[in-house]
C-alpha cells in the first residue's frame, strides 16, 4: 500500500469506531462466527436461497450503516450491530457468488479481493489514509463500511475455499474446518508477531488481521452447524446463532470500549 498519511479534516469530527484492543478482536471473531451461522440459517435452514437472503441482509446492512453514520458519537451497540450486519450479508453474498453464479471459490475469492483492494485504494487516494483512527467523518465512514463489507464477503469465500473439499463447485483445498481454523489462526498469530516485532504499517496490519478474522469465523461457524459427514458438529443453526448472539451481547456489555482517537 502507499503511505497512510493522516487526513487533516478528520480531527474536526468525533471518533465513531472503537479503539483496536484485545476486546475488539474477541468481539470481531464472535460476530463473524454469528454472521456465518445466521446467514446460513436464513438461506439454508429457512430455504430462502442466497439471492433472497442477500437482499434481506443487504437491506439490514444499509439501515444499520445509515444509523451509524447519523449517530453523533461512538455507540458500542450500534457499531457491533452494523458489524454483524456486514458479516451476515457477506456470508450470503459470498455463497451467491461462489455457488449461484457458478464461479467457484477461486473465482469468487479473486473477484472479492479485487473489490476490497479497489475500495482501499480509492479510500486512500480520496482521503489520504485508511487508518481506523481517521474514521470520524461521513465520507470516511462510507469508505470504512464499504471496505468492511467487502472484507467480510471475501473472508467467507476464503474460509470455504480452504475448508471445503466438495466437488459440486470447483473444489476447495479440503483441509476441513479444523485445518482451516489452524491456517487462519496461525496467520493471525503471524500478524500479531509482526505488530510486536516489526515496523510494518499498523494500518496495513490492522486490515490484514481484520480480513483474516472473517474466514476464521466462517470456518468456526461451519464447524458448529455443518453435518457430521462434512466435518461439522451438526448443531442447529438457530441454536448456534442464539448462543453466539447471547455471547456477543454479554461481550459488548462487559468488555470496555472507547472511540478511536484521531492522531493529530
Amino acid at each position: 500500500m502507499t503511505s497512510f498519511r493522516m487526513n487533516p479534516q478528520a480531527t474536526d469530527h468525533v471518533g465513531k469506531v472503537p479503539a483496536v484492543t484485545l476486546g475488539f478482536w474477541l468481539l470481531k471473531i464472535i460476530a463473524t462466527t454469528l454472521g456465518e451461522t445466521g446467514g446460513d440459517a436464513v438461506t439454508m435452514s429457512m430455504q430462502l436461497g442466497y439471492l433472497v437472503g442477500s437482499a434481506i441482509f443487504a437491506a439490514i446492512f444499509l439501515v444499520a450503516v445509515a444509523m451509524q453514520v447519523r449517530a453523533k458519537s461512538f455507540h458500542s451497540a450500534s457499531y457491533w450491530i452494523t458489524i454483524i450486519a456486514t458479516t451476515t450479508v457477506g456470508t450470503t453474498l459470498a455463497d451467491f457468488a461462489d455457488r449461484s453464479l457458478g464461479i467457484g471459490y477461486t473465482g469468487g475469492s479473486i473477484l472479492l479481493l479485487s473489490l476490497l483492494l479497489g475500495s482501499l485504494f480509492v479510500w486512500q487516494r480520496t482521503l489520504g489514509t485508511v487508518a481506523v483512527a481517521s474514521v470520524s467523518s461521513p465520507q470516511a465512514e462510507g469508505f470504512y463500511w464499504l471496505t468492511i463489507m467487502f472484507s467480510q464477503t471475501l473472508g467467507t469465500a476464503l474460509g470455504d475455499f480452504v475448508a471445503d473439499g466438495r466437488t459440486e463447485v470447483p473444489a476447495g483445498l479440503g483441509l476441513g474446518y479444523d485445518g482451516a481454523a489452524l491456517v487462519f489462526g496461525g496467520a493471525l498469530v503471524l500478524v500479531a508477531m509482526a505488530y510486536v516485532s516489526t515496523r510494518i504499517s499498523r494500518t496495513a496490519l490492522f486490515w490484514a488481521a481484520f480480513i483474516l478474522t472473517r474466514p476464521l469465523g466462517a470456518v468456526l461457524g461451519d464447524f458448529l452447524d455443518k453435518p457430521l459427514d462434512h466435518g461439522g458438529l451438526a448443531l442447529s443453526r438457530y441454536t448456534a446463532s442464539l448462543v453466539l448472539l447471547v455471547a456477543m451481547t454479554i461481550g459488548v456489555v462487559a468488555l470496555p470500549q472507547r472511540a478511536a482517537q484521531p492522531t493529530r
